[in-house]
């Protein structure tokens, strides 16, 4: 799909929906919205279907040229004009220049050859699409005579007309399209602004560039949502030495400046200066304007203009580039003296602070505190980026024997530029203020530097630059704390990791301001040591979740969440990590949202809930991009959520990527879920050898990293299918041992299958009786709720239906396969589906008559005709809802009936067998 269409695919449906059903359908919008890109996507859809397309798209040149649009519109049916009634054959060859002809053509006559021919094209079942881009440029006989025709017609073709709107609101359909009481309705649809996340994307496809997530939200402002000029400003900032700072006014296009310049130069002298200070508000009120000595009246001229628009309180630029363009065109030396005027006269402390920022030309600690503390009530109320300009200006206005007000502002900034997702500019201003600042100030630009690192998923990094950090820092001291508890997360082996937990633990107190850090180190102590294989002490989480009081760390607030949906507790990590998300945009931190939409994606995926994990992983690579992170943990989940989906080429595509990456970075955290995702691909596509492979060079990874508990990868199974897939029983029975070791050292409902899952296939290829092991695999599997682990327990049933094929019991095969296929399908795990028809298809034809009901048939629609509900028949009988769907269809098919009040009469009957 075209990358101008990011954001309408829900319009798409809307208009392709109605055409379809043959109604017309009206786009309107503002210039540069994207009616025509719409347009074409529908045309180019209706092609593909095999339609007959009629179009046209008049530009304003043509609106001078009789029948050029009409023209357009009846070239395809030219081969019917020979059998037309002579009058209008005359006139389609005048309307087509297609004949030589010195009588003057009636109109009347154009309009009935434009019936008729429509009205032959119509005919029968044919789908035929009318569709006019830019209807105010038809020319007006091609006009009236599409109006006619269509008028006439006793069956209409699908007609698709886009049309710019004013700004006097809605005006008539084009071609009398709402003026038919007796069809269709006429179908308008208005195409609103573009939100951030969708011009982000079309920016990337159109330019090859992206903006940061703070300038990427002024772009959609300025751009009142509009792609088009959008991706004109994003061309005009990418061209820019350095992106501009938040108070700085994004680049003027060329023409809107020339406009500008002479409307200005137009204005009279007091006016033209009136202009310029109302530009240089922030809000322009008259209060401020009258006390800067703008006369009365002074605006008139800028009014009378177009320019702004004057209120009783306050002064409006008619668009808000207009104010940008003013901006740009004072000299410089008389835009730092209307600073000045305006920082005397105006009464608001941070209007003031912003005014004297920009004519100060020299140190000045009383403009530099204002500012600071201007730059404060910025950050508190979740404004970071603009903050961070403020605190640079405060250090810059710092005069030099201030060293640690300047130092102490210079870090702030940093800090807010984290805060505000712009990741690139805060590992410069990082590294900068390390190169040049000293002491403890020195230590903590390292600390920023390190987790602006960890932020774009550069973990070795983070590691390097921390240390450096510690080293610089006074080691009993709190700063060494705050260094040690970062560590603490960046590290991915769990011994170095626990030492730095628990130095950070011994520095740090609960009763000051690090609290929150102290709160992560106890979070980060409890999760790597059950990382290490130690016991769970769920009393440092409890000490931890009450000493957060409901406000989460950013360091380790998923860690919670991590650790509940590592032992399947799904909900409760799920609502954990949705009042993180709400909390976070609450606040606006972006970074916060992308971290929590990610573990969302991960919980989803492993809880089984693919649709809702796609979304989540979808939001979280968006933000991901915009922020510029390494986009590592959401690409792997993409891709395992494709593997799953059945889309191996893409999910091999981003496993091969990911193992490049970690080997060009020496990441090992990202090469070991690369090498899960490879395991899982080559699995699903039934390439045993290669998968065993993969997940035996993972498990020599984790345990080279000294990691006995890798809570999210759930591997030995798979590991295991692999092994007795490839013919390695050996290596099956060692993974065996080692998913064994997991189940006794922390219990959970996924070791608990994963181990009579592979106990069956070790039993049926190592040639011993499965019948205890698939009474074992039944017992799991039932006390595993449907909703807790749906995939789980669904291929439990793949496994069963294939010990039962190969022992030869084809009825009890046939039914576990059967339903495996249901709720793999209701799932939507393609791949494992697919593996379950191919097992049904091997055990051949069924033998009973097509309509005697499996064993669960019988019991679901038994179940059914009592009345029992869907949900009370999946409780009953420890299956999905999915699943007694599919049961119940199929016992309405083999009963040949179509109702549940069917359906009790039917159970009554003796059974077929």
């Amino acid at each position: 799909m075209d990358a101008s269409l990011v954001g309408r695919d829900a319009v798409v449906e809307r208009v392709w929906r109605a055409l379809a059903g043959g109604a017309p359908a009206l786009l309107e919008g503002a210039s540069g919205i994207g009616k025509t890109t719409l347009w074409r996507a529908l045309v180019e859809r209706a092609r593909r279907a095999g339609w007959t397309v009629l179009t046209s798209a008049p530009t304003e040149a043509e609106a001078a040229l009789p029948y050029a649009a009409l023209a357009d519109v009846l070239r395809p049916l030219a081969d019917r004009v020979p059998a037309l009634p002579p009058p209008q054959r005359v006139a389609a060859d005048v309307v087509l220049l297609t004949g030589d002809h010195d009588e003057a053509v009636d109109e009347r006559a154009v309009g009935a050859a434009t019936r008729t021919l429509l009205d032959a094209a119509t005919a029968g079942d044919a789908r035929v699409l009318l569709a006019v881009d830019d209807a105010p440029w038809l020319d007006p006989p091609s006009e009236r005579a599409l109006r006619f025709a269509l008028r006439r017609l006793p069956r209409r073709p699908a007609v698709l007309v886009a049309c710019r709107t004013g700004e006097t609101g809605p005006s008539p359909a084009p071609l009398g399209l709402d003026d038919d009481p007796t069809g269709p309705a006429l179908t308008r649809v208005g195409l609103p602004p573009l939100g951030a996340v969708e011009l982000h994307r079309i920016v990337r496809a159109r330019l090859g560039g992206t903006l940061s997530r703070p300038l990427l939200a002024r772009l959609a402002r300025d751009a009142d949502g509009n792609p088009l000029l959008a991706i004109e400003l994003a061309r005009a900032v990418l061209r820019l030495p350095r992106p501009p700072g938040p108070d700085e006014d994004l680049p003027v296009p060329s023409s809107l400046r020339h406009l500008l310049a002479d409307t200005l130069r137009a204005l009279p002298g007091p006016g033209r200066d009136a202009v310029r200070l109302a530009a240089l508000l922030t809000v322009p009120t008259a209060k401020d304007l009258s006390a800067a000595g703008v006369p009365a009246g002074a605006l008139d001229a800028a009014e009378d203009a177009g320019l702004v628009v004057v209120g009783p309180d306050r002064v409006e630029f008619v668009h808000p580039r207009y104010a940008a363009a003013v901006r740009e065109s004072i000299p410089p030396g008389v835009r730092r003296r209307l600073h000045g005027v305006l920082a005397d006269a105006v009464s608001d402390p941070e209007e003031r602070a912003r005014q004297l920022a920009r004519c100060a030309v020299a140190p000045d600690s009383g403009v530099a505190a204002d500012l600071a503390t201007a730059a404060g009530r910025h950050r508190q109320r979740g404004a970071p980026a603009l903050a961070a300009e403020w605190y640079d200006r405060a250090a810059e206005l710092t005069p030099p024997e201030a060293t640690a007000e300047r130092d102490r502002r210079r870090l702030d900034a940093v800090q807010c530029r984290l805060d505000s997702g712009d990741y690139a500019a805060a590992g410069r201003a990082a590294e900068a203020a390390a190169a040049e600042l000293t002491g403890p100030a020195h230590a903590e630009a390292l600390l920023l530097r390190a987790l602006v690192a960890w932020c774009v998923d550069d973990l070795p990094g983070a590691v390097s630059v921390a240390e450096r950090a510690l080293a610089a820092a006074d080691p009993d001291g709190r700063l060494a704390g705050r260094i040690h508890a970062h560590l603490t997360l960046f590290h991915d082996t769990p011994e170095p990791a626990r030492r730095h937990a628990e130095a950070a633990i011994a520095r740090l107190s609960d009763r000051d301001e690090h609290r929150p850090l102290l709160t992560a180190a106890l979070l980060l102590l409890f999760f790597h040591e059950v990382r290490a294989g130690r016991p769970a002490r769920t009393d440092l989480l409890d000490r931890a979740l009450a000493l957060e009081a409901g406000e989460p760390s950013f360091l380790a607030g998923a860690i919670p969440a991590i650790w509940w949906k590592a032992v399947d507790d799904h909900d409760r990590a799920r609502s954990r990590l949705h009042r993180m998300l709400d909390r976070a945009v609450a606040r606006g931190d972006e970074p916060w949202q992308h971290e929590t939409l990610t573990h969302l994606g991960e919980a989803e995926l492993l809880a089984g809930r693919f649709a809702a994990a796609g979304t989540h992983i979808a939001a979280a690579r968006d933000l991901g991009e915009q922020l510029g992170t390494g986009l590592v943990g959401e690409t792997w989940l993409a891709g395992m959520l494709d593997a799953h989906r059945g889309r191996l080429a893409e999910a091999g595509a981003v496993a091969a990527a990911g193992l490049r990456r970690a080997d060009e970075f020496d990441d090992a955290w990202c090469r070991r879920i690369h090498r899960q995702l490879a395991g899982l691909v080559a699995l699903s596509a039934g390439e045993w050898g290669e998968a065993a492979a993969a997940y035996g060079a993972l498990a020599v990874e984790l345990d080279l990293s000294g990691i006995a508990e890798p809570l999210a990868q759930r591997f030995e199974p798979d590991w295991i299918e692999a092994c007795v897939g490839a013919g390695d029983l050996a290596t099956a029975e060692r993974a065996y041992a080692r998913l064994a070791e997991r189940h006794a050292r922390l219990a959970r409902p996924w070791t608990a299958l994963g181990l009579a899952r592979s106990r069956v296939l070790l039993d049926s290829a190592g040639g011993a009786d499965p019948a205890p092991a698939l009474a074992e695999l039944a017992a799991a599997r039932a006390a595993v709720p449907a909703d807790v682990l749906p995939l789980d327990r669904a291929r439990c049933l793949l496994v069963a239906g294939r010990a039962h094929r190969r022992a030869r019991r084809r009825r009890d095969a046939r039914e576990a396969l059967e339903t495996a296929a249901a709720e793999f399908t209701a799932l939507g795990a393609v791949a494992f589906a697919e593996r379950a028809q191919a097992e049904l298809a091997r055990i051949g034809r069924r033998t009973p008559a097509s309509t005697a009901l499996t064993a669960t048939e019988e019991r679901v629609a038994r179940l059914a005709a009592r009345g029992q509900t869907n949900r009370a028949i999946a409780d009953a009988l420890f299956i999905s809802p999915k699943t007694v769907e599919a049961n119940l269809a199929r016992v309405y098919r083999k009963l040949g009936i179509s109702t549940r009040a069917e359906l009790g009469a039917a159970m009554g009957r003796p059974a077929a067998r």
